[in-house]
């Protein structure tokens, strides 16, 4: 993507800053090689600032990605234990009913045998 030779913008901007700090004496062929310099120097940067935005942007996505694993981590025990509780109230129904049905057929024969 980046090409060997800078943009126009960055070589205006690097002239601008070796004419600003031109020495005087300083030749023509001096000045630019100075701008090349200064040149070299922003394209360095631009390369380092771009790998600075790949890593938060890599940085960002693991956040996102340990926010999301952590809100699923905490849904899925809701559940179950939503589950399990419901799961308990039913265990116990079976029993109580078996329970009154006994109780209820014990009260009909002691009836029964008494009348």
């Amino acid at each position: 993507m980046t090409s060997a030779t800078p943009s126009p913008e960055t070589q205006q901007e690097a002239m601008k800053i070796a004419k600003a700090t031109q020495k005087p004496g300083q030749t023509k062929e001096q000045t630019k090689l100075i701008a090349q310099g200064i040149e070299k120097g922003i394209a360095q940067y631009k390369k380092q600032q771009k790998v600075k935005a790949r890593e938060r942007d890599k940085d960002k996505k693991k956040q996102i990605r340990a926010k999301q694993a952590a809100k699923q981590e905490n849904e899925t025990p809701d559940i179950s234990v939503t589950d399990s509780a419901h799961d308990a109230s039913n265990n116990k129904l079976p029993w109580i009913l078996l329970v009154l049905s006994w109780v209820g057929f014990a009260a009909y024969f002691a009836l029964a045998q008494s009348a």
